[in-house]
C-alpha cells in the first residue's frame, strides 16, 4: 500500500529517491523517509509529513550513489516521526524500507527485547532490521542475501522490501513476499520500486519479482534466488527483463489540478483503446483473446463468479447482472475478501474472474490463489501488465485503461464495467443471443466513447447540483437491479473523497426499514435508467417525497415534471450498457462536492490505491 524506492548506480542518489516518492504519493501515506550511506553509516531523515515537505527538511545535501526511501501507511503503530521508515538496527548499520504486514511482530519483537535490544519504534518493520543485523553478527563471512534470507525465515506475512547494509554500499537487497517489488534496469544503474510510477521517468525495462523471491542488486547486474533456498546453496534463476509502453508523461497532472478529475476525462479515450479490435460486427460479438477460449470452451462454463474489493467488487455486480442477462448463464459477485476465507466450494464449470486495477490487491490475490490451488478455472480483468494477478492467472482481459493515479478510481472501474459487457456479449453469442440482439450490442458498445463525452459537457450543471447538496451529512443512493451497483459505486465515490456518510440501497428494499430515516435533511440520489423498470422506480421517488426528502435523481429518461428537485439527465444507449454511463455523473458528483468541501481530493484519508495488506 506504501511506496518503495531504491537506487544504485552513477547519479546522486537522493533526488532520484525524493522524485520517486513524489511518483507514489498517490499510494496513500502518512509519512515519509530517505536514508543514503556515509563512512558505514546510513544517513536517515525521515518525518510524519508529506514527500515536499521532506524535500524541504534536507537542508544539507546528502551525496551518495545508493539510497533507499520510502511513503508509509500506517500498519503497526501510529504516524510518528519515529515510527517512518526507513528503519535501522541498533549498530546503525542497517537500513531496511518495508510493504505489508508482518504477522508474528509481537513475537519477534519480544525474542528480540529479551536478547537485550532496545526497540524505538513500535512497527513490525524494525523487527527485520534487527534479525538481519543478528544473521550478519552470526556468520561473520555471510552475504548481505544470505543474512536477508535467514532473517526472513523466522517471518511471518507479507513483504516487499529493500534492505541496505550501510558498510556494502556496492549491493542492495530485495524480496518479496505477498507486497509488489519491480526492477527498473538501466544503463550502469539500478531502480526498485513497487509502482512502476517510481521507474518510468528513467527506464522501459523492467523485471518483476514473484512471491518467494530475492534479488541482490548491483549497479550493472541483478540476481534473484529463491527466499527458500539454502543460503550455501542457492537457486538463482535468470529472469528475461520486459519493456513497459508507460512514459513519465503519463503520470503529470497537464493542464488538470488533480488527477481524479484528469482520469475522469480520459475515459472516452480510454473506452475506445478498450474497443480496439474487440468488436465483430461480421459475426455480431466481440474479440477476447487474452481469455484463451475457443467457442467449445465458452460452451462449457456453467456459471460465472466475479471477485473483487470495494469498486472492483461493485463493477464485478454489474458483470454479473450482463452475464445474466446476456448470456442466461448464473453469474453473482462476491468480496474476494469473504470469499478467501469462507472455504468456497470450487466447481469446474465455472468461470472465476478476479478484479483489480493494480492487480496486486491483497485479498483478490489470495483468493486466485486459493482458486489455482483447488483447481479452479480463474481469469483475471487487471490494468497493469505484469502485475501478480495477470502472472498468476496468466490469462484474462486487460483493461487499457492507462494509469490510474488518483485513489478513487473512475477509469478503471468504467473500462472494468466495459469488459463485463464484452464478456457478456461473447458469452451470450455462443448461446442464445440472436444475431439481432449482438448488431444492436456492438452498435452500443461503440457508441460509448462519445456517450462519455457527452455527459462530461454536463459537467457545469453536476457540479452545481453538488454544490447545493456538499451541506449534507448523510446520503441514500438507491438503485433497482441494473441501477443497484450503479449505486453502491456512486456511494462509495461520496464517502472515500467528501467523507459525508452515504449508504446504497436495493429500491425495494428501502421500504423494509431505511425508509424511516428519510425527512428533510437526508438527500436521496436515485438511479433512473429508462428501462422496464422505470415505474417501479418512479414509485420509489413517490415514497421518498411523501417523507419530504430531497431528490436527485440521475437518469436517461424523461421524468414527470417536479418530481425531483434535481434531475441529472444523460444521453441513452443500449438499456443493458445503462450501468457504464450511469456512473460518470456520479464519479463528477462526487468530486465537485469534494471540492466544495475544500478535501484533498486524490488522497483522501485513510486510503491507498493499491491494497496490498489484509
Amino acid at each position: 500500500m506504501c511506496g518503495i524506492v531504491g537506487y544504485i548506480g552513477h547519479r546522486d542518489a537522493s533526488p532520484v529517491l525524493l522524485e520517486g516518492l513524489h511518483r507514489l504519493e498517490y499510494r496513500g501515506y502518512d509519512s515519509a523517509g530517505i536514508a543514503v550511506p556515509h563512512r558505514g553509516r546510513p544517513r536517515v531523515h525521515k518525518a510524519a509529513v508529506r514527500v515536499a515537505e521532506l524535500r524541504d527538511r534536507l537542508q544539507t545535501p546528502m551525496p551518495g550513489r545508493i539510497g533507499i526511501a520510502h511513503t508509509r501507511w500506517a500498519t503497526h503503530g501510529e504516524a510518528t516521526d519515529v515510527n517512518a521508515h526507513p528503519h535501522l538496527d541498533a549498530s546503525g548499520r542497517i537500513a531496511v524500507v518495508h510493504n505489508g504486514i508482518i504477522e508474528n511482530a509481537e513475537a519477534l519483537r519480544e525474542q528480540l527485547t529479551g536478547r537485550g535490544v532496545t526497540l524505538v519504534s513500535d512497527t513490525d518493520t524494525e523487527a527485520i532490521a534487527h534479525l538481519i543485523a543478528a544473521a550478519l553478527d552470526e556468520g561473520a563471512n555471510s552475504s548481505l542475501e544470505d543474512a536477508v534470507r535467514s532473517a526472513l525465515g523466522a517471518v511471518d506475512g507479507t513483504y516487499g522490501l529493500v534492505v541496505l547494509d550501510a558498510r556494502r554500499p556496492e549491493e542492495l537487497v530485495v524480496a518479496r513476499n505477498g507486497s509488489p517489488i519491480v526492477l527498473g534496469i538501466g544503463d550502469g544503474e539500478m531502480f526498485i520500486a513497487s509502482d512502476l510510477a517510481a521507474l518510468v521517468r528513467y527506464t522501459q525495462r523492467v523485471v518483476y519479482l514473484d512471491d518467494g523471491e530475492l534479488a541482490t542488486v548491483r549497479a550493472g547486474a541483478f540476481q534473484t534466488s529463491s527466499l527458500q533456498a539454502n543460503t550455501l546453496q542457492a537457486d538463482r534463476a535468470a529472469k528475461t527483463p520486459t519493456t513497459v509502453s508507460l512514459e513519465a508523461e503519463d503520470y503529470e497532472l497537464g493542464e488538470f489540478a488533480d488527477f481524479m478529475r484528469k482520469e475522469i476525462y480520459e475515459q472516452p479515450e480510454a473506452v475506445r483503446r478498450a474497443l480496439r479490435g474487440r468488436l465483430d460486427d461480421r459475426f455480431a460479438t466481440t474479440h477476447l483473446g487474452g481469455l484463451n477460449m475457443d467457442a467449445r470452451q465458452l460452451r462449457e462454463i456453467r456459471r460465472v463468479k466475479f471477485l473483487g474489493c470495494g469498486s472492483a467488487y461493485y463493477a464485478g455486480q454489474i458483470g454479473a447482472n450482463l452475464v445474466e442477462e446476456l448470456a442466461r448463464i448464473p453469474a453473482d459477485a462476491e468480496p474476494a475478501s469473504e470469499f478467501r476465507y469462507r472455504n468456497p466450494v470450487i466447481d469446474s464449470d465455472t468461470l472465476y474472474v478476479a478484479i483489480s486495477q493494480s492487480g496486486e490487491t491483497a485479498d483478490t490475490l489470495a483468493a486466485v490463489q486459493e482458486l489455482q490451488r483447488k483447481g479452479g478455472q480463474v481469469i483475471g480483468v487487471v490494468n497493469a501488465v505484469g502485475s501478480a494477478i495477470a502472472r498468476e492467472c496468466g490469462r484474462g482481459i486487460f483493461l487499457h485503461a492507462g494509469p490510474e493515479v488518483s485513489v478513487a478510481s473512475t477509469k478503471a472501474v468504467t473500462t472494468m464495467s466495459l469488459s463485463f459487457a464484452l464478456l457478456g456479449a461473447l458469452l451470450g453469442r455462443v448461446r442464445d443471443l440472436s444475431t439481432a440482439n449482438g448488431k444492436r450490442l456492438v452498435a452500443g458498445l461503440r457508441a460509448l466513447p462519445e456517450r462519455i463525452e457527452q455527459i462530461l459537457a454536463l459537467e457545469e450543471e453536476i457540479a452545481a447540483a453538488a454544490r447545493e447538496y456538499a451541506h449534507a451529512s448523510h446520503m441514500f443512493f438507491i438503485g433497482r437491479v441494473r441501477g443497484w451497483p450503479v449505486a453502491r459505486e456512486g456511494a462509495q465515490k461520496l464517502k472515500e473523497i467528501s467523507y459525508i456518510h452515504a449508504e446504497a440501497y436495493q429500491a425495494a428494499e428501502l421500504k423494509h426499514g431505511p425508509l424511516a430515516l428519510i425527512d428533510e435533511t437526508m438527500p436521496s440520489v436515485v438511479i433512473v435508467p429508462d428501462d422496464e423498470l422505470f415505474t417501479k422506480n418512479i414509485g420509489t421517488i413517490e415514497q421518498i417525497r411523501a417523507r419530504g426528502g430531497p431528490i436527485i435523481a440521475i437518469t436517461n429518461a424523461e421524468l414527470p415534471a417536479d418530481l425531483a428537485d434535481t434531475v441529472i439527465r444523460i444521453p441513452g444507449n443500449e438499456p443493458e450498457l445503462d450501468p457504464i454511463l450511469l456512473g460518470i455523473p456520479l464519479q463528477l458528483f462526487a468530486y465537485h462536492l469534494a471540492l466544495k468541501l475544500g478535501r484533498d481530493i486524490d488522497k483522501p484519508r485513510n486510503l491507498a490505491k493499491s491494497v496490498t495488506v489484509e
